[in-house]
């Protein structure tokens, strides 16, 4: 069974993913067209690719070289610090301090990536993604997410990160749903107050092994996909 859902905005459209049901979405700037495939995969896992849209995100002064971004201790901002503001760009390893919210949930967090990794294809064979991930190499944007406000954000999730390409576009990225041990993204966990901190993944596909995702991209609520929080 298959459905197709028309948009001109296709990034903007997160597709529900069900155990045993994978979105794939492999649109560029000019495509229009959001298939939803189902296919069999692991029960613990679920996987959906999303996004190859142009983004407008500030370029990364350079490729990544080697299979990892440079990355260095974070540089605490917590509790006091001033807000990011929307487009602002950090180095990998520093953080940003910014309004969050989940649902009905808002507070406060420092916003950390900490490492952009290289994978290999292979990595990306338990999530059964067929065609729509051949020739593409996965990355894994790693950060920390630490409370710094006064709401409790128990079982919250931050997601709204994505890679960029050298050029400033997005990556593909690709929706987990369920245990993928190489790149962990679990709701915050109970007791998630001040002062307590978590680790985050997202899993991101370049195109090509010859173009690499060099920079990370954070525009969760208030930011916007062209405005977000860029570490590179």
């Amino acid at each position: 069974m298959s459905t197709s859902i028309t948009s001109k905005a296709v990034r903007n459209m997160i597709g529900l993913a069900t155990v045993g049901m994978f979105a794939l979405t492999a649109c560029g700037p000019d495509d229009t067209t959001t298939t939803t495939t189902t296919a069999t995969t692991p029960p613990a896992t679920t996987a959906a690719t999303t996004g190859g849209s142009q983004s407008t995100a500030p370029k990364p002064s350079s490729p990544a070289t080697g299979g990892a971004a440079k990355s260095s201790a974070p540089t605490s901002t917590g509790g006091g610090g001033a807000m990011a503001t929307a487009g602002q760009t950090f180095k990998i390893g520093e953080t940003a301090q910014l309004p969050f919210s989940s649902g009905d949930t808002k507070g406060t967090i420092a916003l950390t990536v900490t490492a952009i990794e290289a994978g290999t294809p292979a990595d990306l064979v338990p999530l059964k993604l067929g065609d729509q991930a051949s020739g593409k190499i996965p990355y894994y944007i790693r950060y920390t997410v630490k409370n710094v406000g006064t709401t409790d954000l128990s079982f919250t999730t931050v997601d709204h990160m994505t890679g960029l390409l050298p050029d400033g576009t997005q990556g593909q990225d690709v929706m987990l749903i369920g245990t993928f041990d190489k790149c962990k993204n679990d709701s915050l966990p109970s007791g998630f107050t001040n002062g307590q901190t978590a680790q985050g993944c997202a899993l991101v596909l370049s195109p090509s092994s010859s173009t690499k995702i060099t920079g990370a991209q954070y525009w969760g609520d208030p930011f916007t996909l062209d405005k977000g929080l860029v570490w590179k």
